[in-house]
């Protein structure tokens, strides 16, 4: 019975190889952005955005460095980097995401474009993909970029999410998942920005309530990102805010944060008037758009601007008194 189960394996891996080796690179890059594409705007720009300013904040949270703060020169010539280690932890999770047969039917109708629906690869080469790259980022985390908790943390919460019914089971786990997500993507990122982890004395506890501060955020408006797509999760049977609740009271879950949060964030950092009202403007623009228009175009827009409102949050720190 050995010998069949080799071959398999053999098979298995064979596959994966043509599937991978047989086009040109131009090819691949195109894959791998097409996987991508849809959340740059939602965690890697704004990830990388956080890793970066708040590095450059640093010395806001009074952080005792196991070796020197680096200069801003140091973190503004890591951008690349930050950015390739969010993208990297990132692809995995979203290879993981899109590689399902359910995934693979509602993108079919949704975005035919995405690699598994257009067959740009098979989902037995998508799958070896997604534990190369899982392998890479933890591996290039642990000995090479930074970030090694967080991108074990990302395996976890990604675990959960596409393969525990994290993402159907109930709005609030799935919030909180992703929540998670962010902070891990987060303070990941500024760990590698500013060259490597930091103890926990002094301003990390500054830190800590930050990213609570951000998880909070995350946690009780995330379901932006729920509204536009309401058909797509029906058809999946995914139990997202406004498929539970309803869609005008998961607007007032939006809206009344929303309208909290753009001026409790300005304030945490204590960055004075113009912080002040470009959060709160930023913030109550999401709000009340979500209230008023709601059709689809419109929640896509807001959600849009909710992604715009989450990157001005993210460089409060460079503004602190």
């Amino acid at each position: 019975m050995a010998v069949p189960f080799k071959a398999s394996i053999s098979q298995t891996a064979t596959h994966i190889l043509k599937s991978v080796l047989t086009p040109p690179l131009s090819y691949h890059l195109r894959t791998f952005w097409l996987f991508s594409y849809s959340d740059f705007k939602t965690i890697i720009i704004p990830s990388t955005i956080f890793g970066i300013t708040n590095g450059l904040a640093a010395s806001s949270y009074n952080l005792q460095p196991l070796i020197q703060l680096p200069t801003s020169l140091f973190i503004l010539l890591r951008t690349p980097i930050v950015l390739f280690w969010v993208w990297l932890n990132y692809i995995a999770f979203a290879i993981n995401n899109q590689s399902s047969d359910s995934s693979i039917a509602e993108d079919a109708v949704n975005k035919p474009w995405r690699p598994l629906p257009s067959k740009r690869l098979t989902q037995t080469a998508a799958k070896g993909l997604m534990w190369a790259c899982y392998t890479l980022a933890l591996l290039g985390s642990r000995f090479m970029l930074g970030g090694a908790s967080q991108a074990l943390g990302l395996v976890v919460l990604g675990a959960w999410y596409n393969n525990f019914d994290g993402a159907n089971a109930d709005p609030l786990i799935r919030n909180l998942i992703n929540a998670g997500g962010y902070v891990c993507f987060t303070s990941g990122a500024l760990e590698v920005a500013i060259g490597g982890a930091r103890s926990a004395e002094g301003g990390a506890g500054c830190l800590g309530l930050w990213l609570m501060v951000v998880a909070g955020v995350i946690a009780t408006t995330i379901q932006t990102a729920d509204m536009y797509d309401q058909e797509g999760d029906a058809l999946r049977g995914r139990k997202t805010m406004p498929l539970v609740v309803g869609d005008w009271y998961a607007r007032w879950t939006i809206a009344v944060p929303m309208g909290v949060w753009g001026f409790v964030c300005p304030m945490f950092w204590g960055v004075g008037w113009f912080g002040v009202c470009m959060s709160g403007s930023l913030a109550w623009s999401v709000a009340l758009r979500t209230l008023l228009l709601r059709n689809v175009r419109d929640d896509k827009v807001t959600f849009l601007i909710w992604n715009v409102w989450m990157s001005v949050v993210f460089v409060l720190p460079l503004f602190a008194y």
